[in-house]
């Protein structure tokens, strides 16, 4: 049966198109209508290099006008380009990106889809237009595609903007011109506040200016300028030195050679029109780009899949998980009373367009139990009203001779979106796991936000061992933010801000010795673990003098090392009072006062 795809209706597994006339979308539901792929889903967009690039722009156009601004709505889409060429230097395809928009193309490698124009994130401006800023710019993705930077006009003319903060990661990107991680051109001051790169590459230097902390993993670069606090290079060719700690240096945290990897997997079109999930494997030691590698992985063709929307019973998805299928979540908002139950090795669970997972009881919204080797990508995991014991459980297995798990682009939320709690968002009982762009968000604003209403103790527990995580972003939990129990843990930059809303000290103290919660423990037996460029900072709001004692806690055994440690005193009463307090006195390094930096192995 055919499919209306872009202007034309292409012949199922045969490729053959009929170019049919079509007005330009002006609305979503007209975008939909005319680019809709039913094979993904709903709110799932795929356009050709044939469509009318009058209709592309209107599409795009459409979505970002009802998402730049709709920081929790349930909208979710999926914007996807077929391989070919888009745009010109004559007529370039300038869009912005909103909320809940993944952006991706379907190539092979990034260079299967270009983009002569801009694929922009801009800063947002409150009702005054006067605060113009980049800090809520979050739940919004690019990948797999090459820009060639052009069009526009004035301050932004030829130069890609991606001013945005956490949960908006950028993977498998080819940006053939200026590229810059903050919005210099709309009224100031700019602010953003952290994200991720990864297997990408850039012909000219990166601006990253107001970025309070970022992060890049297995890229290649030409040239970085600026850095607020904590910037962190893993595996990345180009990268600047490492100067972080130095007088009159900036805050650069550089690793050679990322340990262990493993990309996230993409969706691809095949020649014959039909769709599958590229599915790369473990690397390690490795630094750049590794799109020819990534190409030539195992791909599972979409019929392996069960293609899910929010009104798909959850019977329905763990009968199929349970049968060895693996599970595409198209773009859409769903609410189930128990959890979607993964019980295979090697099973992908992949999101599109954010899709979002909301516990309709106390139950945990996913759980992977029986299933090393398995990845979970492109999720957004919100704590429900009823409380979750946690919210995504990664279960007992894994070894060294296998693929290991990953975690990758997934998200959680307790409060913000809607009223819920849980005791902990992510929890890792697995070993041989990789989270890779994590961030665990107990909401400072939106709905549901407060001492007593968005209860969360914990953002991250991990009691696994060999788990490597990078771009660990953890924020306002109310005990202990991170808790690592496992041997042979591994975190390349971690972003922490401790809770603005603490009522009192006495409500938040660890012990009658120790006053608040550190924003990273590292449990009394382990032996072995590294750090490398982690960042914890305190706003406490509430006009009280609150005081946290220690932001990193470890048992101070030698096979324990952090670097590269940076606490700030961003606003509010109280502070941080100890950048480390290693209980067996190996570090010991005292923050005589606010924005104390420390470079300590």
């Amino acid at each position: 049966m055919g499919l209306a795809i872009g202007g034309a209706m292409i012949a199922a597994g045969l490729g053959q198109t009929t170019v049919a006339a079509a007005a330009a979308p002006t609305s979503v539901a007209a975008a939909l209508q005319e680019f809709g792929i039913p094979a993904l889903g709903p709110n799932v967009m795929l356009f050709t290099p044939s469509a009318p690039q009058a209709d592309i722009q209107a599409a795009f156009d459409a979505v970002s006008a009802q998402q730049v601004s709709n920081q929790f709505g349930p909208q979710r889409y999926t914007l996807l380009f077929a391989p070919g060429t888009y745009g010109s230097a004559a007529n370039p395809l300038d869009v912005q990106v909103g909320y809940y928009e993944q952006v991706a193309g379907l190539g092979s490698q990034p260079g299967d889809v270009v983009v002569n124009g801009q694929i922009d994130v801009f800063n947002q401006c409150d009702s005054s237009g006067q605060n113009c800023i980049a800090l809520n710019n979050f739940w919004r993705s690019l990948s797999n595609l090459t820009i060639n930077p052009t069009g526009l006009s004035g301050c932004r003319t030829n130069t890609e903007f991606w001013a945005v903060s956490q949960a908006a990661p950028m993977r498998r990107v080819q940006v053939n011109g200026p590229t810059t991680l903050m919005d210099y051109c709309t009224a100031g001051p700019q602010y953003a506040s952290g994200g991720f790169i990864a297997d990408s590459s850039f012909s000219k230097s990166i601006v990253n200016g107001s970025q309070q902390q970022f992060v890049v993993r297995n890229s290649n670069l030409n040239g970085w300028s600026n850095g607020v606090w904590n910037q962190v290079f893993s595996g990345v060719v180009g990268a600047p030195a490492e100067t972080f700690g130095q007088t009159g240096g900036q805050p650069y945290t550089t690793v050679p050679a990322s340990p262990v990897t493993r990309e996230t997997p993409f969706l691809v079109r095949q020649a014959n029109g039909s769709f599958a999930v590229q599915v790369p494997t473990a690397a390690t030691n490795t630094a750049g780009q590794s799109w020819n590698a990534d190409a030539a992985s195992p791909a599972i063709p979409l019929n392996r899949f069960l293609v899910a929307t929010p009104s798909t019973p959850i019977q329905q998805i763990n009968v199929a998980l349970a049968h060895g299928e693996n599970l595409l979540l198209s773009p859409g908002v769903y609410s189930y009373s128990q959890p979607i139950r993964v019980v295979h090795p090697n099973t992908v669970v992949m999101g599109l367009g954010f899709a979002t997972l909301v516990p309709a009881a106390s139950n945990d919204a996913l759980d992977l139990n029986g299933a090393p080797g398995s990845t979970v990508t492109g999720l957004i995991l919100d704590a429900g009203a009823h409380g979750s014991r946690t919210l995504l459980h990664v279960g007992p297995g894994g070894n060294p001779h296998t693929q290991p798990t990953l975690i990758s682009d997934t998200f959680f939320r307790v409060g913000g979106a809607t009223a819920g709690s849980t005791d902990t968002a992510l929890t890792i009982d697995g070993s041989h796991v990789i989270a890779d762009d994590i961030w665990a968000w107990r909401a400072d604003h939106g709905n549901g936000v407060g001492w007593t209403q968005n209860t969360a103790n914990t953002g991250v527990t991990v009691n696994g061992d060999d788990v490597t995580a990078y771009g660990l972003f953890v924020e306002h939990f109310q005990k202990t933010e991170v808790q690592w129990n496992g041997e042979n843990g591994r975190v390349i930059f971690f972003q922490n801000e401790m809770p603005y809303d603490v009522p009192s000290q006495a409500a938040w103290n660890l012990s009658s010795s120790v006053k608040g919660y550190p924003a990273l423990a590292v449990g009394p037996r382990v032996r072995t673990f590294n750090g490398a460029g982690l960042g914890s900072y305190s706003y406490f709001d509430q006009n009280i003098d609150i005081h946290a004692t220690e932001a990193f806690a470890t048992p101070g055994t030698p096979g324990i090392t952090m670097h590269d440690l940076l606490t700030r005193f961003l606003n509010g009463s109280g502070g941080i009072d100890s950048v480390i307090n290693s209980t067996g006195g190996a570090v010991n390094a005292a923050n005589p006062g606010p924005n104390q930096v420390v470079n300590a192995h």
